[in-house]
């Protein structure tokens, strides 16, 4: 049985201003048990922007 943990990133924030590192969110959650599954982002259409990008993680439930 897995635990799962959605970390969401504003997509502003991630690209345009580079103040989030996402891969320092991933190494500090793996020191807790935490491994990544996917990085998801949202479908977006013609002339849309991208609003976020969602982190989920898993963790083995003991």
């Amino acid at each position: 049985m897995y635990d799962y943990k959605f970390i969401k990133l504003d997509y502003q924030e991630f690209w345009k201003t580079k103040k989030v590192d996402y891969q320092s969110i991933i190494k500090e959650h793996a020191k807790d048990g935490w491994r990544l599954v996917q990085i998801f982002t949202p479908p977006s259409g013609m002339n849309k922007s991208l609003n976020y990008i969602e982190l989920i993680l898993e963790k083995e439930i003991e």
